[in-house]
């Protein structure tokens, strides 16, 4: 009968450490903190992002959604609303930009931030609606373009 208890405890023990390994490591692969150290797959000036995206959704979304992006662009306007932090990059189309949802660790470098300012944001690119979507964005203030 102990024999059984033990094996029962074992077994229970195992399956939790899996479910928990299961539904806990894809927050762990895929966490904000890596962005900064990850390498972009593309680098590219916001007028050529939204362009693209502009002249073709469809083709566009398949080469940049879901990858780490690189974009430079010049600070069009600064939100902290809902507690969350967005940068917005100009491009040459007036009606359309890159909105850049700020990472909560890069609260002082967007504060210090002022608009027409040139950056570089890298994040991880979610689409184009109005707008092309950058999210859990990394700030690098001197951009070297």
């Amino acid at each position: 009968m102990k024999k059984k208890s033990v094996f029962l405890s074992i077994s229970l023990a195992l399956i939790f450490l899996i479910c928990v390994f299961y539904f806990a490591r894809p927050l762990f692969v895929n966490s904000p903190k890596n962005i900064e150290n990850s390498a972009s797959e593309v680098a590219i000036h916001s007028d050529e992002l939204v362009f693209n995206f502009i002249s073709d959704e469809e083709k566009y979304n398949k080469l940049y959604a879901g990858k780490i992006i690189e974009v430079v662009g010049f600070v069009k306007e600064i939100s902290y609303l809902n507690n969350t932090n967005t940068v917005i990059l100009y491009s040459k189309n007036a009606t359309s930009g890159v909105i850049c949802d700020i990472l909560p660790n890069q609260k002082e470098k967007i504060e210090s931030l002022k608009t027409h300012q040139k950056i570089k944001v890298k994040g991880i690119c979610k689409g184009f609606l109005k707008d092309v979507i950058l999210l859990n964005c990394y700030i690098d203030l001197q951009p070297n373009e």
